[in-house]
């Protein structure tokens, strides 16, 4: 088996996981009453976060991967909106 079948496998089984998790929080959130804007903000946020923590775990395996340098990528990314989406949640609600 390749390094990639095995990354691809690997991603297949842990992110539902992490996928599951952060939905719950966000479900929470809104159940709470906390503003959608920064329930999903929230939510971006912690999902980003946990999967570049799943990516920086398999990187002395699979960095050479042009697949993993992808998906660390499209991981940032959605940390980043969360970041982005937060901060203008914020400057909205407070003027």
């Amino acid at each position: 088996m390749n390094d990639r079948h095995t990354l691809i496998n690997y991603y297949a089984f842990t992110i539902p996981h992490i996928t599951v998790l952060a939905g719950a929080l966000l479900g929470i959130l809104l159940i709470v009453g906390i503003n959608p804007k920064i329930a999903l903000s929230i939510f971006s946020i912690v999902y980003g976060s946990l999967l570049i923590i799943i990516g920086l775990i398999v990187r002395p395996q699979f960095s050479k991967l042009t697949l993993y340098k992808i998906s660390i990528i499209f991981f940032l990314g959605i940390l980043l909106a969360g970041i982005v989406l937060f901060s203008l949640s914020l400057a909205i609600g407070s003027s």
